[in-house]
């Protein structure tokens, strides 16, 4: 656990007792503060109050003696409109902070020259941070990953010298952490999301960007430039000549920075370009928006001093995320892959984009806008196999376009593309769950259903002929 710096003897308050929330309480007070703590959720209280934390009405805290009050980030700061707490903290002058900037004091306190890599972006930051924690660690590098995927922030290991932080973090906790300056910031992409909590797309693009704003000398910001917010935050971090900016793309080659072309990793951050490395035959990182992933982990793995050779050594042995493009299992050339993580169109299009003779599991509690967006990956499709609420509006979609099944369970569907899979003819073929939906009308959440199709695809595959590889 990592103690919070700078509140020894003073009041601190916390809202919202999630994860990130209990695990800032047991920082703050090893850092020797009082800190007193409530939910809006009447079980999530019940639940810390009977861990032994102190739960206090914040109706009935003291605001004119708090030094700050921690906001977990997914309570609204300013949109749709500021959390009653938070009006009461502003009200009372208390400083408004998250659970990241807790931990960038703290390493900074700390005086170990500790780094810290932080990733954000609209798509691919979990993958990317599982990347480069994977790269430091079999580069020979003391890593911690955490933030916004894996465990709190707060809960990894204290800094050392040798620590490096790979921490992903959203626009929520960057909004909320004034002070963070990493040593190595990425920012992959920005496309629509969250605009109910930051009003405006422009809004959101503007505390992304705030990654940059406190990098400085020696520090390196690695810049997607495939999208135009992204592009401009390149470029006005570069205008202000103080931290290294390393662009990446994918589909274009850049006359700075690293890009992929057609799987081809080149490395130009430096005098001339050079080939780093071939990503097409990595399967856990198939498709471009895992390419533009790799590219990002690449230059953070050169701004950290590791050698090419060392880096696509460390790709090569990536195992992926659980439930983005996992595979699975493999047997007789056909793959089964789970990207039960895709719960809109937009995500379920990287997959079907990624791979060629597909027999696509697809359905749930649907989307707006359905899977009519993916009509281009149509020819990408072997056939379909729908579940769930969404079954018969994707059918509609389908029709004349794609041959499908209806399945109605993820079981049945798993047993029927198996067995079409298997009866292919093609040199690779690939189950793909990868619903384009949300899961909670069959499911508890996208885990339970990733776990549960990793779970029948072992039963089918034994049942048939021994387990897969």
């Amino acid at each position: 656990m990592i103690a919070a710096a700078g509140f020894a003897k003073r009041k601190v308050a916390v809202f919202g007792l999630g994860t990130s929330g209990l695990a800032t309480v047991r920082a703050l007070e090893a850092g020797g503060a009082t800190v007193m703590s409530w939910d809006d959720s009447e079980t999530k209280r019940a639940e810390a109050a009977a861990g032994g934390f102190n739960i206090t009405d914040m109706k009935d805290w003291p605001w004119r003696e708090l030094a700050a009050l921690v906001l977990s980030p997914g309570v609204p700061l300013t949109h749709p409109q500021p959390h009653a707490v938070v009006s009461m903290a502003q009200a009372a002058g208390v400083e408004i902070i998250g659970d990241i900037e807790l931990f960038q004091r703290a390493v900074t306190a700390s005086g170990t020259g500790a780094k810290i890599v932080a990733i954000t972006g609209t798509n691919g930051k979990s993958t990317t941070t599982a990347l480069i924690g994977h790269m430091i660690r079999r580069c020979g590098g003391h890593v911690q990953v955490g933030g916004n995927i894996g465990k709190a922030v707060l809960e990894l290991e204290a800094p050392t010298a040798a620590t490096v932080y790979a921490i992903e973090v959203s626009s929520y906790q960057i909004d909320l952490a004034p002070s963070l300056a990493p040593d190595i910031a990425i920012l992959l992409n920005i496309t629509p999301d969250h605009i109910d909590r930051h009003g405006t797309l422009e809004h959101y693009a503007a505390v992304k960007a705030r990654l940059f704003t406190r990098q400085g000398e020696g520090d390196t910001a690695i810049v997607g430039v495939d999208d135009a917010l992204s592009k401009d935050i390149c470029t006005g971090t570069g205008a202000r000549r103080t931290a290294k900016v390393v662009p990446i793309s994918v589909g274009k080659t850049l006359g700075r920075g690293v890009y992929a072309i057609d799987g081809m990793l080149y490395d130009n951050a430096g005098s001339q370009a050079v080939k780093a490395g071939d990503l097409r035959d990595m399967r856990t990182l198939a498709g471009a928006h895992n390419w533009q992933n790799a590219a990002a982990a690449y230059a953070a793995g050169r701004a950290l001093g590791y050698t090419r050779e060392k880096i696509f050594a460390a790709f090569e042995s990536f195992p992926g995320l659980a439930h983005r493009m996992e595979i699975v299992a493999e047997r007789d050339g056909v793959r089964f892959v789970n990207d039960s993580k895709a719960t809109n169109a937009d995500a379920a299009s990287k997959a079907l984009g990624a791979y060629r003779n597909v027999y696509w599991i697809a359905g749930g509690k649907a989307k707006e806008g359905g899977i009519e967006s993916l009509e281009a990956l149509f020819p990408h499709i072997s056939r379909a196999y729908l579940i769930g609420d969404a079954a018969a509006d994707f059918a509609r979609t389908l029709e004349g376009k794609v041959d499908y099944r209806q399945c109605g369970t993820l079981p049945k569907a798993v047993e029927a593309a198996t067995k079409d899979a298997a009866a292919g003819e093609a040199e690779m073929r690939v189950v793909l769950l990868s619903p384009a939906c949300a899961s909670f009308d069959q499911f508890r959440n996208f885990e339970e259903r990733g776990d549960i199709f990793r779970r029948e695809v072992q039963r089918v595959l034994a049942e048939t002929g021994g387990a897969a590889a």
